[in-house]
C-alpha cells in the first residue's frame, strides 16, 4: 500500500474540540505510509483536542482553510468530536473547501460527528453512510441512508462511527487514497 500513496497529499480539516484520537490516529497512519499531511483549520497556531469527556492536548495548524484549495490535495479527512464539526459546519470557507473535494471527485473521509460538516456542505443526499449514533437522524433527514457498521465506503466517501473503529477507518482511508479520484464522487 505504501508505494501507492507515498508522496500524495492529504488535508485534515479540524478546529478546536476535535476528538484527539480521530485526528492523531489517521494522521499517523498516513505519515507512516509516506503521505504529506496538512492540518487545515480556521485559526493559526494550535487547535485543542478533546478526549475522554475533557479537553486534551493540542495540534499545530499547518494551513488556514482560507489559504488552501482542494486541488492542492488528493484527499480530505475530517475528524469528529462534538465541538470540531459544529465549528466547521458554520464556516463558509470550510464548507467550500469540503464541497470542492466532491466536485473534483476526490476521496473524503469523516468519522464520528464529522458528517455534520458534510450535511452542511450539501453532499450527503443519496449516499450510504455511518456516523456516531446521535448523527443518524441528521444524516437521514439530509437524504443519506444510515447504516450501523464500523466503516462504510460509498463512491470514495469513507465514514466510521467512533474511535473504536479507527483501525478499519484508517485502512479504508489508505485504500481510497490509493484508488484516487472516483468519477461517481460528486457534490
Amino acid at each position: 500500500m505504501k508505494r501507492h500513496v507515498e508522496g500524495k497529499r492529504v488535508a485534515i480539516l479540524a478546529a478546536n474540540g476535535f476528538e484527539e484520537s480521530e485526528l492523531k490516529s489517521p494522521k499517523a497512519a498516513l505519515i507512516e505510509a509516506g503521505v504529506k499531511v496538512d492540518v487545515v483549520s480556521l485559526e493559526k497556531g494550535e487547535i485543542r483536542g478533546w478526549s475522554n469527556k475533557d479537553w486534551s492536548g493540542t495540534c499545530p495548524v499547518d494551513k488556514l482553510v482560507t489559504e488552501v484549495k482542494a486541488e492542492d490535495y488528493d484527499m480530505l479527512v475530517i475528524p469528529g468530536g462534538m465541538y470540531n464539526p459544529d465549528s466547521l459546519r458554520t464556516n463558509q470557507d470550510a464548507l467550500r473547501f469540503t464541497r470542492d473535494f466532491f466536485e473534483q471527485h476526490k476521496p473524503v473521509a469523516a468519522i464520528c460527528h464529522a458528517p455534520w460538516v458534510l450535511i452542511s456542505a450539501g453532499v450527503v443526499d443519496g449516499r450510504t453512510m455511518t456516523s456516531y449514533p446521535s448523527v443518524k437522524d441528521d444524516l437521514s433527514n439530509a437524504g443519506a441512508k444510515w447504516v450501523d457498521k464500523e466503516v462504510v465506503v460509498d463512491k470514495g466517501l469513507v465514514t466510521s462511527r467512533t474511535p473504536k473503529d479507527l483501525e478499519a477507518f484508517n485502512k479504508k482511508v489508505l485504500e481510497e487514497l490509493a484508488e484516487g479520484k472516483h468519477a461517481r464522487q460528486v457534490a
